[in-house]
């Protein structure tokens, strides 16, 4: 899907395709700990080939995947993307990862409501939803803040790493919420 255009952006942070030249610092952050530990698929370790695989999604019509970067330098902050749902295309699920150095500033917040306030106005697009691991307290409040309503808990909602089920939380936030 193609990005924005313009690109979305406020004051502090713009959301971007992401290129090539990103693949070292995707790399980087998808392989802390705390990426991988709260987005199971996210392979571990976590290649250069993974990179480009992902930065390559870009072509892929039912998604979109962007850098989260700061606004002045830059310098990669996170990502953020969204996808529609295959059983039902009015429905679309939205996800977010930051740089270590970037937690707690803002950007995820940020990005949160400059992706989904475009999604929800740009494409055709019932119900935006978010799910977070339990343990994402952060997670959880960044879509608090970015005006998510939440829904419930899922029990056994969400892959674990080790190849269990893990219970998750539910957001959405529907147009006329936006």
């Amino acid at each position: 899907m193609l990005p924005p255009d313009p690109a979305l952006s406020d004051d502090q942070v713009a959301l971007r395709a992401w290129a090539p030249a990103d693949a070292p610092d995707i790399v980087r952050c998808c392989n802390d700990p705390l990426v991988p530990r709260f987005i199971p698929l996210i392979p571990q370790p976590y290649t250069t080939a993974d990179a480009e695989w992902y930065i390559a999604r870009n072509d892929e019509p039912e998604e979109l995947n962007l850098a989260i970067v700061g606004r002045d330098s830059g310098a990669v902050l996170g990502a953020i993307g969204f996808a529609f749902k295959s059983f039902d295309p009015a429905i679309a699920e939205i996800g977010y990862w930051l740089a270590p150095e970037a937690r707690g500033r803002g950007a995820a917040t940020r990005a949160l409501v400059l992706l989904s306030r475009w999604v929800l106005r740009e494409q055709p697009v019932a119900r935006l939803q978010l799910i977070t691991d339990i343990a994402n307290a952060a997670s959880q409040a960044v879509a608090r803040r970015a005006g998510f309503t939440h829904e419930a808990r899922l029990r056994a909602g969400m892959p674990a790493r080790d190849g269990g089920r893990v219970d998750c939380e539910l957001y959405s936030l529907l147009p006329e919420e936006a």
